[in-house]
């Protein structure tokens, strides 16, 4: 039985109706947050209180208490939240009679179906444990007595927190180890879609490490907004224990609606970004606090050493060398020269930001609030030398990351740019996306900066960079939106108007190539003349081409390869011919290969399918060894209906990816003289997972599969059965729709839909029955969200009329539902 499940006092087992009482608090609507919390400690304390005197009268013991540790020793009590209890004893009573006091304590707790830490100790064996077990020790210096002999505990504090201080040189360094290897383990609270509230970086863990840094006297967390910070993570479990009825941590996706009703957000979204925000405030108080416990221990290990160096005299003064004007550097930090005045200089946030990213040090916690509360305001536009910096800032590297998260921590990057609020936290929904938008745009910049030398105008990519996704934070298009903020932002930083429109125009066009390359047909004259048209110059393609590199690295593993890079290079290269003043390559019916007019030529004797498989490879960068890029998979068979959906189910079956497939007929004499048509299919194909199938097995299931012996849509649908699906995460309907490609030689259909093993063989059939002829088909996926676009033509290799077309794309998407 759960407190949950209790509904009257009379399935109470406590002395004083404490599961009555506590169910009417948690179902109060009166009461949320700190104050629930601290009710709920307080209620717990009374009927705890009640069994401990009751329990000590029938047990005889005397010099005993009840303690409470950890988080109810915090007082702060969540609705699931276990029970960290100390018996807490001074060794002069019988064995029995304390096993007996801990059994008519521990038991009613047990029988209300509370979870519960429990242990019962003298103050020797307490403080031997806690020097033994770095979490007991922090559990510890959180204890407060809940009843019995108050001395008792008032002693054991002042001893546990007395140890904690003389040995926080080794257990500190061993904390901070800790929380390494969870943050390692959990990931960063602040990223995650489904973020662990308490064990993940940023998370109430930290919070709670952070005030055991603080007991040991040795360094004292930022306490800006940690209070606050810390209130959100709370209420957040609070709600989400009261949502699922159960002591969980993790905000998991489909319970993110209901906690964020609970909490009175108007979204997961509004939840996530609240959570995140809290999240990185923990964070940056907890880089910014074990950066001063290491510091403050290297100079205590250091200060005996010198002192005997120079025979007992005093440490000399602290070296200041110089990076910048008003800016230097001091024991290890980028700190502010004596003679800065931020009041007078606008320029000195940067500047100082700029030196600390080029140097590789931390910005001082002191000197960036120190700014954020004396630097006088940019003027609009900004001069160069702010321009410069910027651009600087954003060229260091790695070092941008952590000098722009602390002068985010201080509200000076919207200070600065006021619409970077808007995406200041926000979440992304698509999994392959690694960071929240604000921290994708940094990300950005920094894969950027190692582009730098690819391109004319570096400080063109580098702020294009950080700038690509700013639409993310307003409704529409994000790229159509970004495009219009990015223009007030370039000219607020104080780029000229042809400047300005250079990073408008990659704002806009940020996705072009790479859509463009894994989506559309390359071939086809129209589909670079259009990549050509949007881009309108060399210089603009050639940043462009390197804003796509950086953004799809910044983005996730799974949004760039060899294979996409090997594609978007292919048509830079074809739309930098355009610009030139070349005509586009134009697609001609070239005569088959020698090898597959050697298949053609088999399939047509034989009658059969005849499949070859090739590595492809790109070529080497300097000493590098060639990467592959995809597998070549040619197949010959004539020309029969039918064979699209057939060769791609037989290739989902065995678990190989298409990348991009190429289908056309080729006329071939027969040995009566006339003529016959054969198909040729070329596909880029890669295996999930493991060794390529061997051709001839994939040749054999084709043959079975092209007969009707082997049933793909019952062997796909058994497939699909046994993916693990999320509970409660619907993925939205497939959309199909008549892609505005303005191509001369087909019609191009453009397929959004859940990826899904064989979903090229579900939209192969649906072709197959509209009768048109598939001249290519090229295949996108990220994430679980797959992007087909198939260019089709009628019985003579027509586009289709616009009614056709929009007929067959209704049709596709009735298919796919």
């Amino acid at each position: 039985m759960t407190s949950t499940e209790v509904t009257t006092e009379s399935e109470d087992s406590g002395p004083s109706g404490y599961a009555a009482a506590r169910l009417r608090l948690l179902q109060g609507e009166a009461r949320s947050g700190p104050p629930r919390r601290a009710a709920l400690a307080s209620l717990t304390d009374d009927w705890l209180s009640a069994l401990f005197a009751s329990a000590t009268a029938h047990a005889g013991v005397r010099g005993a208490a009840l303690v409470a540790v950890g988080g109810y020793g915090r007082g702060e009590l969540s609705p699931r939240s276990d029970l960290d209890l100390l018996l807490l004893h001074d060794g002069s009573a019988d064995a029995g009679a304390v096993a007996t006091l801990a059994d008519r304590i521990w038991y009613p707790v047990w029988d209300l179906g509370l979870a519960l830490d429990h242990s019962v100790r003298t103050p020797a064996e307490a403080r031997k444990t806690a020097g033994e077990d770095l979490k007991v020790q922090l559990g510890l210096l959180d204890a407060r007595p809940v009843a019995g002999d108050l001395g008792l505990v008032a002693s054991l504090r002042t001893a546990i927190l007395a140890d904690w201080r003389n040995q926080a040189p080794k257990r500190l360094p061993a904390l901070d180890e800790l929380c390494r290897e969870r943050a390692e383990r959990q990931g960063e609270l602040q990223f995650l879609l489904e973020p662990d509230l308490k064990e993940a970086r940023g998370g109430l863990r930290d919070a709670t490490a952070l005030r055991a840094v603080a007991a040991s006297w040795v360094a004292d967390a930022p306490r800006e907004g940690l209070a606050e910070a810390r209130r959100v993570l709370l209420d957040a479990r609070d709600a989400l224990h009261l949502t699922t009825g159960r002591a969980t941590d993790r905000l998991a996706l489909q319970e993110q609606d209901q906690v964020a009703g609970a909490l009175g957000l108007l979204d997961a979204d509004a939840l996530l970004r609240q959570v995140y925000e809290a999240a990185r405030t923990v964070s940056y108080a907890t880089d910014v606090t074990w950066r001063e416990v290491n510091r403050v221990l290297r100079a205590r290990s250091a200060r005996p050493r010198l002192r005997a160096m120079l025979g007992g005299g005093r440490a000399p003064a602290v070296d200041r060398s110089p990076l910048a004007d008003g800016v230097v550097e001091a024991d290890g930090e980028v700190v502010l020269a004596r003679t800065a005045r931020p009041e007078r200089d606008p320029v000195l946030v940067l500047r100082a930001a700029a030196a600390a990213a080029q140097s590789e040090l931390p910005l001082s916690r002191h000197v960036v609030r120190h700014l954020a509360g004396a630097a006088k305001p940019l003027p609009v536009p900004w001069p160069a030398e702010a321009r410069e910096e910027l651009v600087t800032l954003l060229g260091a590297g790695e070092a941008t990351v952590p000098v722009w998260e602390a002068l985010e921590a201080e509200g000076l990057i919207t200070r600065l740019l006021p619409d970077w609020e808007r995406v200041h936290c926000r979440p992304q929904r698509n999994p392959v996306h690694t960071w929240t938008v604000d921290r994708h745009l940094v990300e950005a910049a920094v894969r950027a900066s190692s582009l730098t030398r690819r391109v004319g105008r570096p400080d063109l990519l580098l702020v294009a960079a950080l700038l690509h996704d700013i639409g993310k934070g307003w409704p529409g298009d994000h790229s159509v939106a970004g495009e219009v903020i990015a223009r007030d932002m370039a000219a607020r930083i104080g780029f000229d108007q042809h400047d300005v429109g250079v990073i408008a125009t990659l704002v806009r066009h940020h996705l072009l190539l790479i859509e463009t390359a894994t989506r559309r047909d390359l071939d086809d004259p129209a589909t670079v003349r259009s990549v050509a048209t949007a881009v309108g110059s060399a210089s603009t393609l050639e940043l462009l081409h390197a804003l796509t590199e950086a953004d799809a690295l910044a983005t996730g593993p799974a949004a760039w390869s060899t294979w996409r890079a090997s594609l978007v290079t292919d048509l830079v290269r074809r739309v930098a011919a355009v610009l030139a003043g070349e005509e586009p390559e134009k697609p001609e019916p070239a005569a088959p290969s020698a090898e597959q007019e050697r298949l053609a030529i088999e399939a047509l004797r034989t009658g059969e399918p005849v499949l070859a498989l090739h590595a492809q490879t790109e070529t080497p960068h300097e000493d590098d060894a060639p990467e592959p890029v995809g597998v070549e998979l040619l197949i010959a068979l004539p020309d029969r209906p039918g064979v699209l959906p057939a060769a791609a189910g037989v290739l989902a079956l065995h678990r190989l990816t298409v990348r991009a497939a190429d289908l056309r007929a080729v006329e071939l004499p027969t040995e009566l003289g006339g003529s016959a048509d054969v198909l040729l299919l070329s596909w880029r194909v890669a295996a999930e997972y493991g060794s390529l199938p061997q051709a001839a097995r994939l040749r054999a299931d084709l043959v079975r599969a092209l007969d009707g012996s082997l049933d793909i849509r019952s062997r796909l649908a058994e497939r699909e059965a046994a993916y693990p699906r999320r509970r409660g995460v619907k993925a939205p309907p497939p959309r199909v729709k008549v892609a505005a490609a303005d191509s001369q030689l087909a019609t191009v259909i453009e397929v959004r839909a859940q990826d899904a093993p064989g979903l090229l063989h579900r939209i192969g059939r649906a072709l197959e029955q509209s009768a048109v002829r598939v001249r290519s088909a090229h295949v996108s996926t990220l994430g679980a969200n797959a992007v087909d676009t198939v260019y089709v033509t009628d019985a003579d290799g027509e586009p289709l009329p616009a009614v056709a077309a929009a007929a067959l794309a209704k049709d596709i998407e009735a298919a796919l539902q």
